[in-house]
């Protein structure tokens, strides 16, 4: 089946999703974190009832609302790609992964849209208290549509609660809360809102940063500089609680994944965690060539991370591709890893039975039936593998992943640093003293970003080449268009997200210059 999917489809289908998945979460994590900042200093309006904490909400709330129009447009334009690029796989999990995204725009959507409104619209047209609760459930809403767009990518990094009907060649939900509260999709879900706090925490900061540099709006500044630094730093703590759970679950779901993001080729017992380090350039397995140029890491801190046990074996890239070492099943049983080889024969049986399967439907054999079907479930669990040739082929881009990984996780403590000082220097009363934070903070802002995209780089790259992690891999999952048709429309979204991306800054820091309005009305 394989053999006759288009190379350069496949790669430009991916280029695209990828293209408005990067421009997309450049909105998105903005508006999980700022509006919960919002919310918290319009709770200080009610209750003080001190005009300059609205003044400050009513600023902050037209930098969300600017952000949150773009947002909400690329966010449209990538659930559409998944019937127009993706129709093979939106047929083989459609029942269980539009399940998440319906909720996502009937609850939460509406949730959000409908007291945005009043959010914006209502103020000295509805009480303090009720448009403050539209405040917070706006933030809500915001974070639960969040919610079901990472179950459903979390469905996809292990997939649970279903099962295959042969009649239909679908997947089926059997479990619904089990997709739900999948401890992938929760550790995924905290882990990617958390960042957002920290992300939107830190734009405030800068831009707060900003206003003391020049000298203006500076009793608004602080206030908004101790409502995110306190934000911030807890994100950024509970962010490294999630971090740690999502790569545990990393290493017991996607080990492949994890091998990549450390850069380990050759497994280990009592494997180190990598700090600081160069992969060698082209390095593959078994060519003889060092792992690296150089590293530092600290020793069996990796074993201990992905298995809770300092001296456990972390399989390395090329002993999941040749298979041979000794895991636990979910049942604690020691089982001996199969070669990708050998899952790919057995995806290949899958296969062939289902197809046997069908015929023998036609013919109406149900001996043969019967026959086909006990095939095809004892082999299922490697279907994906079927459509691949090359057992090599399962090892995704490892020195993206590895870079990705570190200047993420680099980033995310350097933001705590960022944050102690923050708190540190304002209730010290020396802050507008240290010009060189100030500076820092407002350069710190982009960093934010890099780190928020280099976390969705780990989580897609890492887990290539599947599309629903060995259960259908990106060459199985796209539509029978022809390429041009994808490569003309990639270029096409690239202008029109690129030109949405320059007229957002240039409001967004046109807004930012013209400041709050004076009392906030």
């Amino acid at each position: 089946m394989i053999e006759h999917i288009d190379s350069a489809l496949v790669n430009w289908s991916r280029a695209q999703f990828a293209l408005t998945a990067l421009y997309h979460w450049l909105f998105v994590p903005l508006t999980l974190g700022i509006t919960f900042i919002i919310a918290f200093m319009e709770t200080l309006y009610v209750k003080t009832g001190d005009p300059e904490w609205k003044k400050a909400t009513k600023f902050w709330m037209t930098l969300f609302g600017i952000n949150f129009a773009i947002g909400v447009a690329t966010g449209i334009i990538l659930e559409f790609e998944f019937g127009t690029n993706w129709s093979n796989y939106s047929w083989f999990v459609g029942d269980i992964f539009g399940a998440p995204l319906a909720i996502e725009g009937i609850m939460a959507f509406f949730m959000e849209s409908t007291f945005i409104a009043i959010m914006f619209f209502g103020w000295n047209k509805v009480s303090k208290k009720f448009h403050l609760i539209s405040t917070w459930l706006v933030a809500i809403g915001a974070n639960l549509s969040a919610l079901w767009i990472l179950v459903a990518n979390g469905w996809m990094q292990s997939p649970v609660g279903m099962h295959f009907n042969p009649d239909t060649a679908r997947n089926e939900m059997l479990n619904f809360w089990e997709v739900l509260f999948s401890p992938v999709a929760i550790n995924k879900f905290l882990h990617t809102i958390t960042s957002a706090y920290v992300l939107a925490s830190i734009f405030v900061i800068g831009v707060s940063a900003w206003f003391l540099l020049k000298g203006r709006e500076q009793l608004l500044a602080k206030r908004s500089m101790i409502i995110a630094a306190i934000f911030g730093l807890i994100s950024s703590l509970f962010l490294v609680y999630t971090g740690d759970g999502s790569a545990y679950q990393v290493a017991q779901k996607q080990p492949m994944k994890l091998a990549a993001m450390e850069g380990l080729y050759e497994g280990s017992e009592g494997a180190g965690l990598i700090l600081l380090g160069m992969p060698t350039p082209g390095k593959e397995i078994n060519d003889g060539k060092d792992n690296f140029v150089f590293k530092f890491e600290i020793p069996k801190l990796l074993s201990f991370l992905g298995y809770r046990n300092a001296d456990a074996f972390v399989p390395g890239v090329k002993d999941i591709v040749e298979g041979g070492f000794e895991y636990e099943d979910k049942n604690g049983e020691l089982q001996i890893a199969l070669s990708a080889l050998e899952k790919i024969e057995k995806g290949k049986l899958a296969i062939s039975a289902l197809s046997d399967y069908k015929k023998a439907q036609k013919l109406e054999d149900v001996v043969k039936q019967e026959e086909s079907l006990n095939i095809f479930r004892e082999n299922f669990k490697y279907f994906g593998y079927g459509f691949l040739n090359d057992p090599k082929s399962i090892i995704p881009n490892v020195p993206i992943t590895f870079y990705s990984f570190h200047i993420m996780v680099a980033l995310g403590f350097y933001f705590i640093l960022l944050f102690a000082l923050v708190l540190f220097f304002i209730f010290k009363g020396k802050l507008i003293d240290k010009k060189w934070l100030l500076r820092l903070a407002v350069i710190t802002i982009p960093l934010a970003y890099i780190a928020s995209l280099s976390g969705w780089v780990v989580a897609e790259v890492g887990r290539q080449p599947w599309t629903i992690q060995d259960l259908l891999p990106t060459v199985a999952s796209v539509s029978q268009i022809d390429a041009s048709a994808v490569q003309i429309t990639f270029w096409l979204f690239t202008l029109v997200f690129t030109a949405l991306l320059i007229a957002e800054l240039k409001i967004m820091f046109k807004q930012i210059k013209i400041g709050p309005k004076e009392g906030g009305h």
